[in-house]
């Protein structure tokens, strides 16, 4: 079975490189639901000689005030033979076998992102270290906690470098390691302070004293290490580091780990504890818990893992598939992504969406509002019939009923009917503009294609003003056949005027009188009122016959002619997706085959326990 830490190791590393290793995200990332350690301490505090002692290896940087100034995720793996090496996420593709070339990279990468002055960055360095002498361990060196800025430093820097420590320690799957050293006051401990504040009960937290070795003599640590000190659920750790001179005279860390062992075999105040304390228990200890902590979380992980699994692969549905390369799948795809369009155009105009119901707008309320305002009482006054009335008649006026006058009474009242017909007709054409703009906006298929969103705007609009000028020329032709034939039954069944007698008036000496103007107005205005009725419900028919339903039959005929002429280069052009949506997916999708990935593995693992 492999183990555990191992498992999370990669699964960390594989998280890291996608990018998928917290922040801002309202929901926790796979990386951050993984158990890990991090390594908590004052400056000075012998933080950094703790973690190359557990390691067996001089490879971090050392020097006076902030050395640490970026978080270092540092992976250890235990290899059961071989030799040691180190890599680092930014260079996947290089091994470091000198640890002193190790500590000059970590040092460049971090002035790479802070620059060579004190500042910080909370922006992680991910180190793995291979080696038949570690155990399996994930551990975070943070920057020391310090109550002062240097000089070159903000003001902020005391609260940053803690606010950068919370961000890793607040999280419930950390396990805090408090570094203090024992020559120092544990009450005034900055790693055990802000440990007890982010893990009151203490069953996160394990302690660690450094510089045993340095205390004055006659005292001794044996109150906190035995926990009657300050009580931890875990045990406390004694460790024993290498002094400066030891640096200074390059002692290896085996000769250094043989002298702690010493230390503690031989000393009269410790010595009862020599089987639990030093950096080897510790770094076996840590792993052993670790791996416990891990098993304990599998259930939370695994349902983190397929919740998100789940949110990523409706994510996919929305992004859609990859598209095909050959032009048959490229073609068959446009042609579907058309179709989801007319889908949503269609229910815009069948009342499945809102918009249709401004087209009947146009008809039953702009159109005769446009017939009542037009100006037939200035056309048929008085003075407007007596003028077209004795100019039809010309040199002769009429005998009994003026024909002619009517006749162009009628057909110049009759224009007037035209503007509000290429209204109606321009009204409903713009409808269906915004109609096509809001389908095709709405239609979640199309929104990874701009190209052929385009392509389709331009195509249906195109349509739609063909469409319009068909439209029209019918409503025109409907208002001219009105001119063109008057409806005769109608003045047949008009009252004849009759003279005192009872019969036909037959004089001619009042065929100008207000009475007689009167009456031609009145009846050409019914007239007009019978025409305009019929108009008022015939021109909407025909906009419907003419825009609307060749609107819903054949939007897009002309553009399935032309895109099947295509060829597969212009075919491609077409489905040319936004950069950032395929930059998007792409991500999308390795962050899903990652997760489906943990989750065959961590499943594996679960089963063999």
């Amino acid at each position: 079975m492999e183990n555990l830490i191992g498992l999370v190791n990669r699964i960390q590393r594989a998280c890291t490189a996608l990018g998928d290793h917290g922040g801002d995200n309202a929901l926790p990332t796979l990386w951050e639901a993984l158990p890990s350690v991090a390594v908590v301490g004052g400056q000075s505090s012998g933080k950094s000689s703790v973690l190359e002692s557990i390691v067996g290896r001089d490879f971090l940087p050392r020097g006076s005030g902030i050395v640490t100034r970026r978080p270092l995720v540092l992976q250890l793996h235990k290899l059961d033979e071989g030799s040691e090496y180190a890599e680092f996420m930014h260079l996947p593709k290089r091994r470091f076998t000198d640890f002193s070339a190790v500590r000059r990279e970590i040092q460049e990468e971090t002035d790479r992102m802070t620059g060579r002055n004190k500042q910080i960055s909370p922006v992680p360095i991910h180190l793995s270290i291979h080696s038949p002498h570690v155990v399996n361990l994930t551990l975070i060196d943070l920057p020391g906690l310090t109550k002062v800025a240097v000089e070159g430093q903000p003001e902020s820097i005391v609260a940053d470098i803690e606010n950068m420590v919370r961000l890793y320690v607040d999280k419930p799957n950390t396990i805090i390691l408090a570094i203090t050293p024992a020559n120092q006051d544990i009450a005034t401990s900055d790693a055990i302070k802000l440990a007890r504040e982010v893990d009151p009960t203490g069953e996160r937290t394990w302690g660690v004293l450094t510089k045993l070795d340095l205390m004055d003599k006659g005292t001794n640590a044996v109150d906190v290490l035995e926990g009657r000190a300050y009580h931890l659920k875990q045990p406390w750790i004694g460790v024993v580091n290498r002094s400066q001179a030891d640096i200074n005279k390059n002692v290896d860390m085996i000769a250094a780990r043989r002298r702690e062992r010493e230390y503690f075999a031989t000393s009269p105040d410790y010595k009862h504890l020599a089987s639990r304390m030093g950096s080897e228990y510790l770094g076996k200890m840590l792993s052993k818990h670790l791996e416990t902590v891990i098993k304990a979380r599998i259930p939370s992980i695994l349902s983190l893992v397929n919740k998100s699994i789940d949110e990523l692969e409706n994510e996919m549905n929305q992004l859609g598939r990859p598209i095909a390369v050959d032009a048959g799948a490229q073609l068959y795809t446009i042609l579907e992504l058309c179709r989801a369009f007319d889908r949503v155009f269609k229910e815009h105009l069948d009342g499945g969406r809102p918009g249709g119901d401004r087209i009947y707008g146009v008809f039953d309320n702009q159109f005769p509002a446009a017939l009542k305002k037009l100006p037939f009482d200035r056309h048929l006054s008085q003075q407007n019939v007596r003028k077209i009335v004795s100019e039809a008649d010309g040199y002769q006026p009429h005998l009994i009923a003026p024909e002619q006058g009517y006749r162009r009474l009628i057909e110049s009242a009759l224009t007037y009917f035209r503007g509000p017909a290429e209204n109606v007709v321009d009204a409903v054409h713009f409808v269906l503009r915004e109609l096509v703009r809001k389908s095709i906006s709405e239609t979640q298929e199309l929104k990874r294609f701009p190209t052929l969103q385009a392509e389709l705007a331009a195509a249906a609009t195109e349509a739609l003003e063909k469409f319009r000028d068909d439209s029209r020329k019918t409503a025109l032709r409907m208002v001219d056949m009105e001119a063109s034939y008057l409806t005769v039954d109608f003045f047949r069944k008009l009252p004849q005027e009759l003279d005192k007698g009872g019969n036909p008036s037959s004089a001619t000496t009042d065929r100008y009188t207000e009475g007689h103007l009167r009456r031609i107005g009145s009846n050409v205005s019914a007239y007009i009122n019978m025409v305009c009725e019929t108009l008022r419900i015939s021109i909407p028919k025909a906009v419907v016959h003419c825009q609307v339903r060749e609107a819903k039959r054949s939007l897009l005929d002309h553009f399935y002619t032309q895109v099947g002429k295509k060829e597969g280069r212009q075919l491609a052009s077409l489905l040319d997706e936004d950069p950032a949506l395929m930059e998007r997916r792409a991500a999308c999708a390795k962050r899903l085959e990652l997760y489906k990935q943990a989750r065959d593995e961590i499943d594996s693992v679960a089963w063999a326990r």
